[in-house]
């Protein structure tokens, strides 16, 4: 089996719903067939009211100031996620590229401009470093993208992604990408997130650990949080060498202010799956949109209940970035690594 590739590099399942399921939601992934890497977005051709909120120490991002409450531009129309760390914001060049032939974006009078935000993770330790997203993936995961429930695990901005890297990547395993949805009184909330986190993916029902260090001999799960406090020393950390990226999205008509709070309260979905979760060398940033096309109703459910939807949606979306994920065989600074996946770790259901 070529290095990098994998038995099994995707699952296209969604059993916990998808993003995709937000009305005027659509996927595309690109990933590169030269190394584990590639870039994943999240289209609005219509546009979605946006909002971001950053809590990881070392972010790669690309306009996320415009998301502020207070700033001007209010509707996004599409979002990009990357590995390849900043060199893969190059990937939003080929989405603008993509969006504007097509007529879509803001009317700045002389031309019109797609909005597109992104955010990156660094999935550089998995084969030829020099090898990353750049316009021309981009614009390939645009014309990727539909409306059907997307792939997950080893593709698109998931293909490079590891998890539990704290006492070193010999002692990862492989992260992904995941989506999952939630509905309530006819309002679904939904998420896509990339996991490369450096620390454990815990189920969120459970508690218990599905992926991330391992013990030594690299059989078992060696428990990030507990190994910790029992005072286990990491290995020396080189900062923004992980995170977790991500939108969440759904069809209710909200505000930018709103659209910014959901997508704050919606990292409460990695803390109850990611531990330790925005470390200083996470990037950890998710985007929030929201597309307006629910059905009017009396019973809609207002922001609480749209938040415990969004951290719920990202828990689980979470959870099945690893789940999904399947082992590879890369290498790693010139040295022939095997990352293995959830499903390969004795005592991971």
């Amino acid at each position: 089996m070529p290095l990098g590739q994998s038995a099994n590099p995707s699952s296209s399942s969604a059993p916990d719903g998808a993003i995709t399921d937000v009305a005027g939601i659509e996927v595309g992934h690109f990933s590169d067939p030269r190394r584990p890497t590639g870039c994943t977005v999240i289209l609005a051709r219509e546009g979605a009211v946006g909002g971001v909120d950053v809590r990881g120490a070392a972010p790669g991002t690309r306009e996320t100031d415009l998301l502020a409450p207070g700033n001007l531009v209010s509707t996004v129309h599409a979002v990009m996620l990357a590995g390849g760390s900043a060199w893969g914001l190059a990937a939003v060049d080929g989405a603008v590229r993509w969006l504007e032939e097509r007529g879509v974006g803001m009317d700045v009078r002389f031309g019109t401009l797609p909005i597109v935000p992104a955010a990156v993770l660094f999935d550089l330790p998995v084969g030829d470093a020099r090898i990353r997203p750049d316009a021309g993936a981009g614009y390939a995961a645009c014309e990727a993208a539909s409306s059907a429930a997307p792939a997950e695990g080893n593709v698109g901005a998931g293909s490079g992604a590891l998890v539990g890297k704290l006492f070193g990547v010999e002692r990862a395993m492989k992260g992904g990408i995941g989506t999952a949805s939630v509905t309530v009184a006819g309002v679904t909330v939904g998420a896509l997130i990339a996991c490369n986190a450096l620390g454990d993916v815990l189920d969120p029902d459970t508690a218990q650990v599905v992926a991330g260090a391992r013990t030594a001999d690299g059989k078992r799960l060696l428990d990030t949080r507990r190994a910790l406090m029992r005072g286990d020393l990491p290995k020396p950390l080189l900062a923004g060498t992980n995170t977790t990226i991500g939108v969440v999205a759904t069809d209710a008509a909200l505000t930018k202010v709103q659209a910014s709070r959901l997508a704050m309260v919606a990292h409460d979905g990695l803390a109850r799956a990611i531990n330790p979760v925005h470390t200083m060398s996470d990037g950890d940033t998710l985007f929030a949109l929201a597309t307006g096309r629910a059905a009017p109703s009396g019973e809609a459910p207002g922001m609480t209940v749209l938040s415990a939807m969004a951290a719920e949606a990202v828990a689980r979306a979470t959870l099945r970035a690893v789940r999904a994920a399947r082992a590879i065989d890369v290498l790693s600074g010139g040295v022939p690594l095997h990352i293995p996946c959830a499903a390969d770790i004795q005592g991971v259901r």
